[in-house]
């Protein structure tokens, strides 16, 4: 298993298709929920994911929030359980130290998984909120080597 790291301006068609048509599985279809994905953060993001063939079966997103701080989205896998998941975090992770030098890495997390997040040494900072009907919390991971 091979993840690949590209800016949006390095993906190809396929690889860009293949992508949003995963994001659309997971956010859209598979938790029922409409909203706009496509929200033009994607231009300035590095896309950190993995293939089998030509389908995208992991996939995340980052880009900066602010001038030190990295905000990373859109977290998912189309195969659950199978430790896939971990994998695309801690080299989603991996990328960002390399890539975006930051002080601090902020997403939104789905309510449950936290303990996905909390792993990789991320902390809660937020009550809990809604957001498009899923309950969501802040959390953060200060980085201490980028």
């Amino acid at each position: 298993m091979q993840f690949i790291a590209r800016k949006f301006d390095e993906l190809s068609t396929v690889e860009l298709y293949e992508i949003l048509k995963a994001r659309s599985a997971i956010f859209v279809v598979e938790q029922n929920c409409v909203y706009q994905d496509m929200d033009d953060l994607d231009y300035r993001s590095l896309h950190v994911f993995c293939e089998e063939g030509k389908t995208v079966t992991a996939y995340l997103r980052v880009f900066y929030k602010e001038k030190d701080v990295v905000q990373m989205g859109r977290v998912l896998t189309l195969k659950h359980g199978t430790g896939l998941g971990g994998k695309l975090l801690h080299e989603g992770l991996r990328q960002i130290r390399e890539k975006m030098p930051c002080r601090k890495i902020y997403i939104e997390a789905q309510k449950y998984a936290v303990g996905y997040y909390e792993q990789e040494g991320f902390k809660v900072i937020s009550d809990e909120f809604l957001e498009d009907g899923i309950p969501h919390v802040q959390m953060e991971l200060e980085l201490t080597d980028c």
